[in-house]
């Protein structure tokens, strides 16, 4: 895993961890002081204001922020959550018997009042909670609620040589993180990497090779920051119009990172969790609108409630797309006849006055309901509720300039800069790519929820709807 990537995650555990110390040290003493657990265990009165004392508070203050690093110094954080669990627990039963030892110690040095079954009430408490807390995680590694793939599917580059010693330091270094899922050898034409990296999906490419194939290098680079493909180099630094570079490591190897999307940061965090706890809420929310549109649906023309598409996701990932259904059931056998009045320049196509779209489906498609059932793929990790709108598979395979690709490096979503800028006005998909890629270039949490409060008023005023 990438030194950024695994400081981050660590940093993330480090937090839950300390929160979940706060709790077992809080609920060591409400058992301290039950009177229930006193009489049942045989134990001394509880001391008179057992959980205001400033003793108490102090250690608190303390062992909180420790635990965690005393964990880290155990190795706990360095082991795959899908290794085995003797290889986890241990770290973890030694950092909890070293803080308990801690905790007495301290406690019996400075003459603090803390009574002796605390810190093995506290013991067992937070061993309990932060083994609980690697179930969970190895429970979410192997079935999430979504479907995309978490790993970074990466594919190698480089003459036969450098290939054959990179698989030999990659094979036997376990990771959860990345998947090495094809190889290119430099010798090939730049069209074969191209489509590699269109059949495979991939999110990031290691390229590793000697001077000679420097040009060959370059050639891929600009490929890759045209698709916002990341391109891990080990190699000398070259110059690039889009992408930002910055530096790393992989397993020891100095790395040169060519990127030309936002990168992994607490604000792409933050958005991962509003995607999730937003899908939620919305859902809730909207749920009796989703039985009255349904029903309205279903009586009103035959055929299903809900229309799937399969759609290109992140890096180009198909997926299944849901919404309601707007149109007759064999809409798409008449599409090949109403090419020619396409109203959109370029590889997708957009009518206004589709023939095709029902009564019911005219009125949905104005206030976008049609689109509410995608919160169940922001749900499953497949899209997010602000970026660019995803298209349907063949419209991508039109695709006639590979820049246009660029959009496919972040994740699709509900809406986006294209449909609060008066998607009824823009009929050029070079001004819809702009627009997408203005987005991509200039990323932030605030972008984020700027579009998303254009996006209410749009919606209720039927605001650019087609």
């Amino acid at each position: 895993m990438l030194r950024r990537d695994r400081q981050i995650r660590i940093l993330i555990q480090q937090l839950t961890d300390a929160c979940l110390v706060a709790a077992s040290f809080w609920i060591a003493y409400v058992l301290r002081a039950s009177l229930y657990v006193t009489n049942w265990l045989g134990l001394a009165p509880p001391p008179p204001h057992i959980l205001t004392d400033a003793g108490t508070v102090l250690l608190a203050v303390v062992l909180i922020p420790i635990t965690p690093l005393i964990l880290e110094s155990q190795g706990f954080y360095e082991h795959p959550i899908s290794g085995s669990r003797a290889a986890i627990l241990w770290p973890l039963v030694k950092g909890c018997m070293i803080t308990v030892i801690g905790l007495a110690l301290v406690a019996y040095a400075f003459h603090m009042p803390v009574p002796r079954a605390v810190p093995t009430f506290y013991g067992l408490i937070s061993l309990a909670l932060l083994y609980a807390k690697v179930e969970c995680r190895r429970l979410m590694a192997k079935g999430r609620l979504h479907i995309t793939p978490h790993k970074r599917r990466l594919l190698l580059a480089g003459t036969k040589n450098e290939l054959a010693r990179m698989c030999r330091e990659l094979e036997g270094r376990r990771d959860d993180a990345v998947a090495i899922i094809a190889q290119f050898d430099l010798a090939h034409p730049l069209a074969q990497f191209v489509q590699a990296i269109h059949d495979h999906s991939v999110s990031g490419v290691i390229l590793s090779a000697r001077h000679t194939y420097f040009e060959q290098i370059e050639n891929i680079i600009k490929a890759c920051e045209l698709e916002g493909v990341e391109v891990w180099l080990m190699a000398d630094f070259f110059n690039t119009q889009i992408s930002h570079t910055t530096s790393d490591e992989l397993f020891g190897h100095p790395l040169l990172i060519f990127s030309s999307t936002p990168q992994l940061s607490w604000q792409s965090m933050f958005k991962q969790a509003l995607d999730f706890f937003g899908a939620v809420f919305l859902l809730i929310v909207s749920s009796p609108v989703f039985a009255v549109v349904s029903i309205i649906i279903k009586a009103t023309s035959p055929g299903p409630i809900f229309f799937r598409q399969k759609r290109s996701g992140l890096n180009g990932t198909p997926f299944h797309l849901y919404k309601f259904r707007t149109m007759v059931t064999n809409a798409e056998q008449f599409k090949q006849e109403l090419e020619a009045m396409n109203e959109m320049n370029g590889p997708v196509f957009k009518l206004t006055n589709d023939p095709r779209v029902t009564g019911v489906g005219k009125w949905l498609r104005r206030y976008s309901l049609d689109e509410l059932p995608q919160l169940w793929n922001v749900l499953r990790g497949e899209m997010s509720l602000v970026g660019p709108r995803p298209l349907p598979v063949d419209e991508v395979k039109r695709f006639n300039d590979f820049a246009h690709r660029r959009r496919l490096s972040v994740r699709p979503g509900l809406t986006c800069l294209w449909q609060v800028s008066g998607r009824n006005q823009i009929t050029d998909f070079k001004e819809w790519v702009r627009l997408d890629l203005e987005y991509i270039d200039n990323w932030s949490l605030w972008l984020d929820l700027k579009i998303l409060f254009r996006t209410i008023p749009a919606v209720f005023t039927a605001t650019g709807a087609k």
